[in-house]
């Protein structure tokens, strides 16, 4: 029994495309023949072809194939490599699911690392303290981490604090300073609560000062100018002396 090629691609479930360019890269050998000078392909051929098609399905190249050479009958060696690296997708797909269904069910943001994005949901944070807790994720250590983890789960939205993420860039300097008088104790209470605050950048990956680079360029990206101007007036007022 002999096949052309247009015959044995529809008996094989391939296309003559395919069957040429298996043998254009040396996959599969050219067949006899006839008189006319029409192909005759033979059951060895079919075969071939198939288990080419197989080893596709299963997940190995063109490449891969051709590198087997007469072995890819049984490929062990390359189906126990295929095996292992299928058993690591499924794992990291896995891991994609669990994400997934948490920021479904959170509704959390996708900006966020899979810790952080439930507790930033439920804090309210405004869209900029968002993108700065973003930015934090990057240049942290796991002990700075876990510093603005503890904050975010206590966190709540205050009048003042509200009225920070609602200053606009033109506020006049009364109306700063006012602000800041008002945020001052709750940002004293916090990194009263929270010492390690002190320290949050030091186990920083990348190192304490370019965390801190990081931190300050983030800050001038996100903020206005008022908002920047809030800031640094809370921090000179955490350096004056104490009345008695």
């Amino acid at each position: 029994m002999a096949w052309s090629t247009r015959e044995i691609a529809e008996l094989a479930g391939t296309t003559l495309r395919a069957v040429r360019h298996y043998h254009a890269i040396g996959l599969l050998d050219e067949p006899e023949r006839r008189a006319n000078g029409y192909k005759q392909y033979g059951v060895a051929h079919l075969v071939r072809i198939l288990r080419i098609k197989r080893l596709i399905d299963l997940g190995f190249s063109l490449a891969q194939i051709s590198a087997m050479g007469d072995a890819d009958e049984h490929p062990e060696e390359a189906l126990r490599t295929l095996d292992t690296d299928l058993a690591t997708t499924i794992e990291r797909l896995q891991r994609i699911r669990v994400e997934l269904a948490l920021i479904l069910r959170e509704a959390a943001p996708t900006d966020l690392p899979l810790d952080f994005g439930p507790i930033s949901t439920e804090a309210g944070l405004s869209a900029n303290d968002r993108s700065f807790i973003v930015v934090l994720t990057r240049v942290l250590g796991p002990r700075g981490l876990q510093a603005y983890a503890e904050i975010l789960q206590k966190y709540q939205a205050k009048p003042e604090v509200s009225a920070f993420d609602g200053l606009p860039a033109d506020a006049d300097e009364q109306t700063r300073a006012e602000l800041a008088r008002q945020l001052f104790p709750y940002v004293h209470d916090l990194i009263a609560e929270h010492p390690e605050l002190d320290e949050v950048d030091q186990d920083a990956p990348g190192g304490p000062r370019f965390a801190a680079q990081t931190v300050v360029q983030a800050i001038q990206d996100l903020y206005n100018p008022a908002q920047i101007d809030v800031m640094r007036r809370i921090a000179l007022l955490g350096q004056e002396p104490e009345k008695n």
